[in-house]
């Protein structure tokens, strides 16, 4: 098997059959098929539609957690070549069949050569696009089936050059926190307000004060964060003082700390207001991700094969965190962990347009990049003479 034509193969079938969230059922049985044609063990429905494929040779009880995502996104694609989406209204927008072929393609080479001593855990994960998927395999005993020491992943970034690597011994990644104000006042007559309770003034105030917080709880060094109120709605009509007040928004931070201070000093700000003016206040805070933290140790080592592997003059291993958000946090949390970043095409070459775009397509010049990476980071942690098992 010629093994980086057929991983292109693999990523444009993939990409004409783009299953959303956890409804990957020809996604997942694709995977699962080749898999066993490895001669790899195949553990299905962790994680609804998840899938993981374990591979031991030698003795040893090391082992080693390489992660891909394999959902598409709700989005009707507009690019034209033979091999777009076959399914109206979603597309591989994101890459996933990409980060698949390249872990497919790990997998096939990793079953054929051997060369390691303990066990590569290949981890294919459905809706990460909601923050669901990698909870949801945790749930079904993804780090208590089995003993994985470390757990990685990548994902591809339009904008930077093709192949070049970025991440972090701390923060890549925010947080993404969605929050509800509730503000029940009795309301009343436009023209007779002092008959009742207006909750749209304090409903401005939260609004206002809620910005004070990022400048005045968080450090300035260190401790980024955005805290944005995306909506304000009432029950009211033009001469009516409404009996309720809702807003609603997005809070990103980059550590569990900042997350936990921002939601507590929320509240008393929400709280302060409404006691101010006698209005009661319903307060609800949902974590969708958890921020995307990096262990140093794990850090310093995939930076080191992608030196190896790109070149040291193209990998970043001190990045500046950015703001979207990835549920591979969850697995963060279980074992220690690294996450990369790596370069589709810079702005207006192949592979340089943005994520979840109508006329995105994963570069497949970045498949063999990936692939080697990840067969090299495996010998690396798993070094050993060869083994024929």
């Amino acid at each position: 098997m010629h093994i980086e034509k057929k991983m292109v193969e693999w990523r444009q079938y993939l990409h004409q059959n783009p299953e959303i969230e956890f409804s990957g059922n020809l996604t997942s049985d694709f995977i699962a098929k080749k898999l066993d044609e490895f001669g790899i063990e195949v553990h299905r429905n962790i994680g609804k539609t998840g899938l993981v494929g374990v591979l031991k040779c030698g003795s040893n009880d090391r082992s080693i957690g390489l992660r891909a995502d394999f959902d598409a996104i709700p989005v009707q694609e507009e690019n034209v070549f033979e091999y777009r989406s076959q399914n109206a209204g979603m597309m591989h927008g994101c890459g996933h069949d990409g980060h698949t072929s390249m872990l497919l393609g790990a997998a096939y080479e990793l079953s054929r050569s051997r060369d390691f001593d303990g066990t590569v855990y290949f981890i294919f994960q459905p809706a990460e696009e909601q923050g669901t998927g990698a909870p949801a395999m945790i749930a079904d005993g993804l780090f208590t089936r089995w003993q994985i020491d470390s757990v990685y992943a990548m994902h591809n970034l339009p904008g930077l050059p093709l192949g070049h690597v970025e991440t972090s011994p701390s923060s890549v990644m925010a947080a993404e926190n969605h929050f509800k104000i509730e503000i029940k006042a009795a309301g009343g007559h436009a023209a007779m307000p002092h008959l009742g309770s207006d909750p749209i003034p304090v409903g401005a105030a939260i609004v206002t004060a809620l910005q004070t917080i990022i400048t005045r709880e968080l450090s300035s060094i260190g401790e980024p964060a955005v805290l944005s109120v995306t909506n304000f709605e009432t029950n009211g009509g033009a001469n009516v003082i409404p009996t309720r007040v809702t807003l609603s928004g997005d809070m990103r931070c980059f550590t569990d700390e900042a997350q936990a201070k921002l939601q507590t000093t929320m509240e008393r700000v929400i709280a302060g207001q409404c006691q101010s003016a006698g209005l009661e206040y319903c307060f609800e805070f949902s974590n969708c991700v958890l921020s995307t933290v990096n262990s140093e140790q794990e850090a310093a080592v995939a930076v080191r094969i992608a030196e190896k592997i790109v070149g040291a003059e193209n990998v970043n291993g001190q990045c500046s965190p950015y703001c979207i958000s990835e549920d591979f946090s969850f697995m963060q949390r279980e074992a220690p962990s690294c996450y990369l970043l790596i370069g589709n095409g810079a702005k207006g070459h192949k592979g340089g347009v943005a994520l979840h775009m109508p006329t995105y397509d994963f570069n497949d010049d970045l498949l063999p990049i990936g692939l080697k990476f990840w067969t090299a980071l495996v010998k690396d942690q798993l070094a050993s003479q060869t083994c024929f098992v």
